[in-house]
C-alpha cells in the first residue's frame, strides 16, 4: 500500500484542518439506531484490522461498544452529527487526531491497493493536480529580494513534481526564503520528500523521515533525490500554526532536524501517524492511521507533542517576524548604497506592519 495513491485519498487524509482542495460535503440524512450499530460494529474491526497500534485499537473499539450499549448516540440522529461524535471519541480515547468518520456515500473503496493507476485515471489526476495548483497557493517576490512560497498541502508526488519545479525556478534567484505552512494540512509524504529535495546541493544526500506500516511489519525510508529544477541553499524560513498538520509538521520536522530552516511561529497540531481510508457501510468511512513516522535524526515524532517553532510568535505575527528577522541580516552583509538604502526602507515598513503602497506615477 501507498499512502495517499490517488488524488480523492490524498485530499481525504488531509482532514480535519485546513485542506488545499475544497470538496461538496454530502446532504446530512437520518440515520437509525440499527445502522449506528452496525457502524460501530465496522469500525471496530477495521480498527483491529489495520490501526497502527493493535493495543490502542481494541481499547478504542471496546470503548465504543461500551457507548453504543448505553445508547450514548440515541441523539445523534443525523449523518453529520454522528459522525461528528463518533469521530470526537475516537480521538478522545485514541489520542490520534489522524482518526476521523466522516460520511460520503460516493466513496469507493479501492479492490486492489497495490494495483497501479490505469492510463486515464494518471491523466484525470494529473489534471485535477494542476487545477489545484499542486497545493501551491502563491509564489510571490517581496521587496529586498525575499520569496514567499505558500504551501496548502502536499498532493501525491507523481503529479506534484511540474509544479514545484516551476516555483522553485521563480524563487531561485531570490536572497532568501520564506515558505508558509500556516495553512498545511498535510498530504503525501512523498511530496514532501521531493520538495524538500530542493534545499540541499546537488550530491548532499538526506535521510528526511521513515514510515513504519503496520501491514508487513515494514519501514519505508523517504530520501532527498534528484529533482527537475535548480536547488536553493540560500536562507529558508518556515511558518507554522496550530493548522499546520500531518505531512505539512513533516516538512516542517524535517526541516529543522536537517537544520536547513528556521521555523517560525506556533507548535503544530502533532498528527503523526498517517492513514488510509476504508468504508464502513451505510456510506461511512473512516480515515485510520495505519503507520506511524520516525525521525532519522530524533528517532521519534511529533505526535501530540506538535513540531516546536525556533521563534515562537502567535501565527498571526509569523510571517512579518520572519521577514524583519531576514531583512536585518540583509542589511548586514549588503554594501550596495542604493539597495541598502531600498532595504532600510522595506525594513521600517515592515516592523510597522505596513503594506507596500503601490506606485503608478511614470518615472521622473
Amino acid at each position: 500500500m501507498r499512502f495517499c495513491r490517488v488524488l480523492t485519498s490524498c485530499v481525504l487524509s488531509l482532514a480535519p484542518l485546513a485542506v488545499a482542495v475544497a470538496q461538496v460535503a454530502p446532504s446530512a440524512g437520518p440515520v437509525d439506531a440499527s445502522t449506528r450499530q452496525a457502524v460501530v460494529a465496522s469500525l471496530g474491526k477495521q480498527l483491529q484490522a489495520n490501526y497502527v497500534f493493535p493495543d490502542v485499537a481494541g481499547k478504542v473499539a471496546a470503548a465504543l461498544d461500551a457507548k453504543v450499549a448505553g445508547h450514548a448516540y440515541e441523539h445523534d440522529a443525523t449523518t453529520d452529527t454522528f459522525a461528528e461524535a463518533l469521530t470526537h471519541d475516537l480521538q478522545s480515547v485514541g489520542m490520534d487526531r489522524h482518526l476521523r468518520i466522516r460520511y460520503d456515500p460516493t466513496f469507493k473503496p479501492d479492490e486492489n491497493d497495490d494495483s497501479a493507476l490505469t492510463p486515464k485515471q494518471i491523466d484525470e489526476q494529473r489534471t485535477m493536480a494542476s487545477q489545484y495548483g499542486y497545493g501551491i497557493a502563491k509564489v510571490e517576490r517581496l521587496p529586498g529580494n525575499v520569496a514567499y512560497l505558500d504551501i496548502r498541502g502536499f498532493l501525491p508526488a507523481d503529479f506534484v513534481a511540474s509544479g514545484y519545479a516551476a516555483a522553485m525556478n521563480l524563487v531561485a534567484g531570490s536572497d532568501a526564503l520564506i515558505i508558509d505552512l500556516r495553512k498545511n494540512g498535510g498530504g503525501d509524504p512523498a511530496a514532501v520528500a521531493t520538495l524538500l529535495s530542493y534545499f540541499f546541493a546537488e550530491g548532499d544526500s538526506r535521510h528526511l523521515n521513515d514510515l513504519y506500516w503496520r501491514k508487513g511489519d515494514r519501514t519505508q525510508q523517504f530520501w532527498t533525490s534528484a529533482v527537475g529544477g535548480p536547488r536553493y541553499t540560500k536562507p529558508v524560513y518556515v511558518l507554522t500554526s496550530a493548522l499546520t498538520f500531518s505531512g505539512g509538521e513533516e516538512c516542517a520536522y524535517d526541516f529543522q532536524t536537517q537544520k536547513r530552516a528556521t521555523l517560525v511561529g506556533a507548535g503544530t497540531g502533532g498528527g503523526a501517524n498517517p492513514g488510509d481510508v476504508f468504508a464502513l457501510g451505510h456510506g461511512f468511512v473512516a480515515f485510520i492511521p495505519v503507520g506511524r513516522a520516525v525521525n532519522p535524526v530524533t528517532h521519534t515524532n511529533w505526535e501530540h507533542v506538535g513540531v516546536k517553532p525556533d521563534i515562537a510568535v502567535p501565527a498571526a505575527d509569523a510571517m512579518r517576524t520572519a521577514y524583519v528577522a531576514i531583512l536585518k541580516k540583509l542589511l548586514i552583509t549588503t554594501k550596495d548604497p542604493e539597495q541598502l538604502a531600498r532595504l532600510k526602507a522595506t525594513l521600517a515598513r515592515v516592523e510597522k506592519g505596513e503594506e507596500e503602497k503601490p506606485n503608478y506615477d511614470p518615472p521622473k
